[in-house]
């Protein structure tokens, strides 16, 4: 059997392995379908992450320095690359009493022929509903972060709403704002195949920022009164900067993004005090929730799921192209990490 790993940086190949023997709280799922992550896991596998010398401190709230002794970044050879599987249980452990073989269902999971994962009281192993949409499936994770940064930015009937990126977390936003209600959803991406697709799934408008005045024709397609809520998912700082200048007097920015450091230039002052904007950092994996207790992780996983099962949502544009597991090297290689712009989320078929 052959799983996709990364095994230098920047390297993508296929590698056999063996299945170890199913515990009794796991079933072994025979993958069918599959999607990688285009944001955070590509910066692991460019072999470029922020956090080899530091880790997050629940304790203090802060970075702290690892120890020492404490490995550094991934081991290439056995960074398994993917995200998220759709497939069949093939197999199953003494105490799963949920799923039965022949079920077909979603979780997260590397890019692998088979994947082994706990079957009891873990609500991010899915069954998936008859006719469901494998596409919609594997757009499971955007989805969450999509949902927070539109809750967290308090989107409402009627609203004026700008959504800066138009990857997965993007596109899935633009369709939330607009079902909320949003009376005009302006989509900004430099990359004319991503504006397209937002247009086509309710985007009123989209604009590529280079060489545009992005703050400017903000206020003009709201009559001068700027954006409600500006759902800021590039973490570029000019991006922020554009935000700050198009959002309107007490709106709010939910910055969803995991920003780079920002250069010199960028500046909190101009715009920002005088339309006194207000930034909320939206991740919907942090607990407790801005709306705890009432929403939890848990809440918007379940929320999220139910929406791309019932076709609320359409991703179906999203995952583009479609290549088979036996390419997936090669794909994941060009249409992840080295053309990023021509692919939204790359779609893996076994």
């Amino acid at each position: 059997m052959k799983k996709l790993v990364a095994t230098q940086p920047r390297v993508a190949e296929l590698m056999d392995y063996e299945d170890r023997p199913v515990a009794a709280n796991e079933v072994k799922i025979r993958v069918k379908f599959g999607a990688p992550k285009h944001g955070t896991e590509v910066v692991d596998f460019r072999g470029v992450s922020p956090f080899i010398d530091e880790e997050f401190s629940a304790e203090w709230g802060m970075f702290v320095p690892r120890p020492a002794d404490a490995p550094r970044g991934i081991v290439f050879g056995e960074f398994q690359l993917g995200n998220m599987v759709v497939g069949t249980v093939c197999e199953k452990g003494g105490e799963v009493t949920d799923y039965e073989l022949g079920d077909d269902v979603c979780t997260y999971g590397p890019l692998s022929e088979t994947v082994i994962v706990n079957a009891v009281n873990n609500y991010k192993l899915r069954k998936m509903p008859a006719g469901s949409s494998w596409k919609n499936a594997v757009c499971y994770d955007p989805a969450q972060f999509a949902m927070s940064g539109v809750r967290d930015g308090n989107v409402r009937v009627g609203d004026f709403v700008v959504i800066v990126g138009l990857g997965a977390i993007g596109q899935i936003a633009v369709q939330l704002a607009k079902k909320a209600g949003a009376s005009i959803v302006i989509g900004v991406d430099p990359l004319q195949k991503r504006g397209e697709i937002a247009l086509k799934n309710g985007a009123d408008a989209v604009f590529d920022p280079i060489g545009t005045d992005i703050g400017l024709e903000i206020k003009k397609l709201t009559g001068k009164q700027g954006a409600d809520v500006i759902i800021e998912t590039s973490g570029n700082a000019q991006a922020l900067q554009a935000a700050l200048r198009g959002i309107a007097y007490g709106g709010t920015i939910s910055y969803v993004a995991f920003a780079k450091p920002f250069a010199e230039g960028f500046n909190l002052g101009r715009e920002a005090h005088f339309n006194n904007a207000k930034i909320v950092f939206s991740r919907a994996c942090s607990e407790p929730n801005p709306d705890y207790p009432r929403w939890s992780r848990k809440r918007i996983e379940n929320s999220c799921w139910e929406l791309l099962m019932n076709g609320y949502l359409n991703c179906e544009d999203l995952i583009d192209p479609v290549v088979m597991f036996s390419n997936s090297a090669e794909s994941y290689m060009k249409y992840v990490d080295q053309h990023p712009d021509q692919s939204i989320k790359l779609g893996i078929t076994f």
